[in-house]
């Protein structure tokens, strides 16, 4: 038998389970009973003694109906990914949709497992995630805008882990629909990685991805619903101002209306705004950017 508690975020009722057994919790949530199980940091985690044998059964353990066997390969894949992510290789995708499906789960103790799995196999594999990233991003994404911390917080760390190992280059288009989801929780946790991973760029990379397209997702979020995603706005806007300073792009009149052409010398950056967005809100960018318009 195992002695099953809750995070104390949870508020569940302590209970005895046994390990194989799920056992419904008595609040109107629903959600079950989470065993007594320990989450253990990735610089905690030690190397496999059986990697033959766990990586042959990782699948199957993954798609197992008992949670505690998933618990444990989900242990497993984290410590594949740090110190044999050559040997998981081959099976990424099969194991990334198991961890994305095990974000789905409403047991607590699993959902946080996932989401710390999701931080180890970024570290891991990087930019060759991308083409299996999205359904994993989505999840990690609304599992950091739900009310119950105890799995929010992890999955905020894990969303900062990802831009911080997956170049911003190929990140950022993978983020960008997400700044416009219906979902206003969503959008300010994709804002947020927007700005962290765009925080990366230097001058060179502005200049490769396009000054004006970061211009118009920053300005895009100012007027946002919730304060979350203004702020992630604000600041990467300040950082393109900045970058901009670096290196100002040639800003030529030539293809504007002549009544279009200011009479008198503006500031290099309101101009380059007022060239990109619509006066309304370039008006706002400079706002923020503490240039005097």
């Amino acid at each position: 038998m195992m002695l099953a508690k809750s995070d104390s975020s949870d508020g569940e009722a302590m209970a005895t389970v046994s390990k194989s057994t799920s056992v419904p919790a008595a609040e109107s949530s629903g959600e079950p009973v989470v065993a007594d199980v320990e989450y253990v940091l990735s610089e905690d985690l030690k190397d496999l003694s059986n990697i033959d044998t766990q990586l042959q059964t990782l699948l199957e353990r993954l798609d197992s109906k008992e949670w505690m066997v998933v618990f444990e390969a989900l242990t497993s894949v984290r410590q594949l990914a740090i110190f044999h992510p050559e040997l998981m290789q081959p099976i990424l995708g099969e194991v990334v949709a198991s961890v994305t499906k095990a974000l789905k789960n409403p047991r607590s103790a699993l959902c946080k497992t996932a989401v710390m799995a999701s931080a180890d196999i970024f570290k891991g594999y990087r930019e060759s995630l991308l083409d299996i990233l999205d359904p994993l991003l989505l999840q990690l994404l609304l599992k950091a805008s739900q009310d119950k911390r105890f799995v929010c917080e992890e999955a905020e760390r894990t969303l900062e882990v990802m831009t911080m190992w997956i170049p911003p280059q190929a990140m950022l288009p993978k983020l960008q629909p997400y700044v416009k989801h219906f979902n206003p929780k969503v959008r300010a946790k994709a804002s947020v990685c927007v700005y962290n991973s765009a925080s990366r760029l230097g001058v060179e990379d502005v200049e490769q991805i396009g000054l004006e397209s970061l211009l118009k997702i920053a300005a895009a979020q100012l007027n946002d619903r919730l304060p979350e995603a203004r702020e992630a706005a604000r600041k990467l806007l300040l950082h393109l101002h900045v970058v901009y300073q670096k290196n100002p792009p040639d800003i030529s009149h030539s293809d504007l209306p002549e009544s279009e052409v200011p009479a008198s010398k503006q500031d290099p950056w309101e101009q380059y705004c007022l060239n990109s967005l619509p006066a309304v809100t370039a008006q706002a960018v400079l706002r923020v950017t503490c240039v005097d318009s």
